[in-house]
């Protein structure tokens, strides 16, 4: 059996990318199809030395850098991938990928981490954080995602089967494209991480540094408690702006190394996150060192973790939401006992994945080829 699998775009190492690097590990002899690849060197290890086949915005002016900016030509550019010589078609998809066409004798399984996020839930937030809610600008940019949201749409029916992220995803996947999708939660490395029960006298947030990731709400709550320390971990094209928010009592520490990342999160009181996230890597990470979590109470969150066992919710995105349960954890912070909040984190391990991903597509290969 050829399998093709089919990723977005390949720029960074990122949670997307560790869906592919287990998909890669189940089917070795695949072989990659994205949009544009710009992967450091430092990062590619995890494709296995494989050729990647991409798109013609690979080669269009600046692509490397702005690639985001020819998301009007991704539809035609993911359509024109040739595809046709696999029988079995895996996308992983959070933009285009699953739009990429298929013929009636192959099967096409996609695992969406979300319908494209700004054409749809988030798209007034994204116009207006990126200053494109006005103007000339502003109409081309709604017209652009009016006709993503169309083709977004019509491709969702060459999907043969659709696993979503999380349970959130799925209902996001059944509003808006009225398709049933199983759940699959993606793979976190909680192998990697270790138990710490001393903690410190800080806590921690870990994020790229992107506007919905709602860093800055955490900064700014933060330095309205002077007498608590907050250490920010991350960079992106948001970080200067929220460091600009720096107190005495705020530590920006830019990207660091796994090792670094790791020796933090053991020891934070907790890990503080605030974006309505469709899964959620990261709190799941502080987790599986025994560091109970904060989390802004939609979303992915409500899915891996547990309310008054591994950490609390606030209810709101605001400033005073965030600072009202954080003085409620405080007020009961011995609580959170470290073994029963790691052995949450286990819940979503990457053997895990590798066999609830290989078993439903195994089931419907068998299906589909019967029935063919």
């Amino acid at each position: 059996m050829k399998i093709g699998v089919i990723h977005d775009w390949l720029v960074t190492y990122a949670g997307a990318e560790r869906v592919l690097e287990q998909i890669l590990f189940l089917y070795p002899d695949s072989d990659v199809f994205t949009v544009v690849d710009f992967l450091p060197d430092n990062e590619r290890t995890f494709l296995q030395n494989k050729h990647t086949n991409t798109s013609f915005i690979q080669w269009l002016p600046f692509a490397k850098s702005k690639y985001r900016q020819y998301l009007f030509l991704m539809p035609h550019a993911v359509e024109r991938l040739d595809i046709s010589p696999y029988d079995l078609v895996l996308s992983s998809s959070h933009a285009v990928a699953k739009g990429v066409r298929t013929y009636s004798n192959q099967l096409h399984i996609c695992y969406c981490h979300t319908p494209v996020r700004y054409a749809w839930d988030l798209q007034d937030q994204y116009l207006r954080e990126s200053g494109l809610d006005r103007g000339i600008k502003g109409v081309f940019a709604r017209f652009i995602l009016k006709y993503i949201r169309k083709w977004d749409l019509k491709t969702s029916q060459r999907v043969d089967y659709f696993i979503a992220n999380s349970k959130y995803i799925a209902e996001r996947i059944k509003r808006i494209y009225e398709r049933d999708s199983a759940v699959i939660y993606p793979p976190v490395s909680v192998e990697k991480f270790e138990i710490c029960t001393k903690k410190e006298d800080f806590y921690i947030t870990v994020s790229r540094m992107a506007p919905y990731k709602k860093i800055d709400l955490i900064v700014e709550a933060f330095s309205k408690m002077p007498d608590k320390k907050l250490i920010v971990i991350g960079d992106g094209p948001d970080f200067e702006k929220v460091k600009k928010k720096t107190k005495k009592n705020l530590e920006f520490l830019g990207y660091q190394k796994d090792e670094v990342l790791k020796e933090y999160l053991q020891k934070a009181r907790a890990f503080v996150f605030a974006a309505d996230e469709d899964f959620g890597i990261a709190p799941v990470e502080a987790q599986a060192c025994g560091t109970p979590v904060i989390a802004f109470g939609r979303g992915g969150a409500l899915e891996t973790v547990i309310e008054n066992k591994t950490g609390i919710f606030f209810k709101e995105q605001t400033v005073e939401s965030l600072i009202g349960a954080v003085n409620m954890f405080e007020k009961d912070e011995d609580r959170f006992d470290c073994n029963e909040i790691r052995k949450n984190a286990e819940r979503f391990s990457k053997e895990r994945f590798k066999r609830e991903f290989k078993e439903f597509v195994d089931k419907k290969i068998e299906e589909f080829f019967l029935s063919y």
